[in-house]
């Protein structure tokens, strides 16, 4: 019986795929190149990226599925192209050119994602440099003011977590263990599109209060 709903699933999905054109191509390791229109801060680049993942399940699709594309974008831009593929596979996402340019979920629905949210821009402006972090490790005392964080888990769930701009990555981590039983092993942290290590502080990221740190989490399979 198992393999009848096996094969159902596969006829069905072929027939999705017939729809649009029959393809379904492995992900791209090629990051794309573009240019902006003029030079791009990080800041500036986060805030067209939070533009585009806040505003776009409101336009069409399902958000199930913006989701794993946000997951899977922020995974190849990180040089996880292993764990992008995995997202796209679980979601049942075709790619007709192996690129998240152009995409389709099971319905046939279609999905765009601009090049802007896949990689940044060869002209963009890196505004403070790793040198300049190390210099001044120590957080303003002003900055110790707590604040709700915001981070969605790669399972979709958003978690609140008390956090201030002095806190580093490593303790924030060591929080959501408390709260989800996630191992900090298992956790990875990114923003705009970078990995944040353990010793980054919420300050070194530019981080405010209403934005969302994204969070994968590979959590090893038992075995039965």
């Amino acid at each position: 019986m198992g393999g009848c709903v096996g094969r159902e699933r596969e006829e069905s999905r072929g027939r999705a795929s017939r729809k649009r054109g029959g393809r379904n191509e492995p992900l791209k390791k090629d990051k794309p190149k573009w240019k902006s229109d003029y030079p791009m801060t990080e800041g500036q680049l986060r805030s067209k990226r939070d533009e585009f993942w806040d505003t776009a399940p409101a336009f069409e699709g399902r958000k199930e599925i913006w989701d794993a594309l946000k997951a899977a974008a922020v995974a190849l831009e990180c040089n996880d192209h292993e764990l992008a593929q995995a997202v796209v596979d679980g979601a049942n996402i075709t790619l007709p050119h192996g690129s998240l340019t152009e995409c389709y979920d099971e319905l046939g629905n279609r999905y765009q994602l601009p090049v802007y949210c896949l990689a940044p821009p060869v002209n963009l402006i890196t505004e403070r440099s790793e040198e300049d972090l190390s210099e001044n490790p120590e957080p303003p005392s002003t900055q110790k003011k707590e604040f709700q964080l915001k981070v969605r888990l790669s399972t979709g769930k958003d978690v609140r977590l008390n956090a201030s701009m002095s806190d580093t990555i490593g303790l924030l981590k060591k929080q959501l263990q408390a709260q989800e039983d996630i191992e900090p092993i298992h956790q990875r942290w990114f923003f705009s599109g970078k990995l944040l290590t353990d010793k980054t502080r919420l300050q070194d990221t530019k981080i405010q209060k209403d934005f969302v740190i994204q969070v994968i989490v590979n959590q090893p399979t038992p075995d039965h």
